[in-house]
């Protein structure tokens, strides 16, 4: 878990720390690439001070409850991995492709429910939706510019580029023909 989290943060752009004796074989790689800083020991006191989000994702209840005793002392925002009442906020399940990114989040209910559905979702959404969406943020100035004061005709257009075959196409490999669907429709749209 602390691994998973981690690596959200840091594809995020955050500063890592991890705290901990011992470090599953991805955080140590992480460590490796100087993608996060490891503290080789246990948690101690003071040792929330000074960041702006903590979470502790660790087997140990005592320590999990002095890690969020800590961080609300100092006013830091505060996870307690699959604690709700140690979470000052609660961290989605994420399923990404690409820009595409869906949440998926329980209230902190049931983090099992939220990895199902996470699970299922990456099964739905594969690469070629992060290639669709690509390929149309690719013609959106474009499109913009061809229909400066025609929203509803861009907006028109847009569903039916969504709404076609262009998914298909993508995965079956097809992305120049993709592309030329997409110049097709602009082009002719605005003759």
């Amino acid at each position: 878990i602390a691994e998973e989290k981690a690596g959200s943060l840091i594809e995020c752009g955050g500063v890592v720390t991890v705290i901990s004796p011992d470090l599953t074989d991805g955080l140590r790689d992480q460590v490796d690439r100087g993608a996060l800083r490891w503290l080789s020991r246990p948690y101690g006191p003071g040792d929330v001070r000074g960041y702006r989000l903590v979470i502790s994702a660790t087997d140990s209840a005592e320590v999990n409850e002095r890690v969020y005793r800590d961080a609300e002392a100092e006013g830091i925002m505060v996870n307690v991995v699959d604690v709700p009442p140690l979470c000052r906020y609660i961290v989605p399940s994420i399923v990404r492709q690409g820009d595409l990114c869906i949440a998926i989040s329980t209230g902190g209910k049931s983090p099992a429910l939220a990895k199902k559905i996470r699970g299922q979702l990456e099964g739905a959404f594969g690469p070629e939706y992060a290639e669709l969406l690509d390929l149309l943020g690719a013609y959106r100035p474009r499109m913009k510019a061809a229909y400066p004061d025609e929203t509803e005709t861009r907006a028109r257009l847009w569903t039916s580029l969504v709404d076609s075959d262009l998914l298909d196409l993508l995965r079956a490999g097809r992305a120049e023909e993709a592309r030329d669907r997409v110049e097709s429709c602009i082009s002719h749209s605005s003759d």
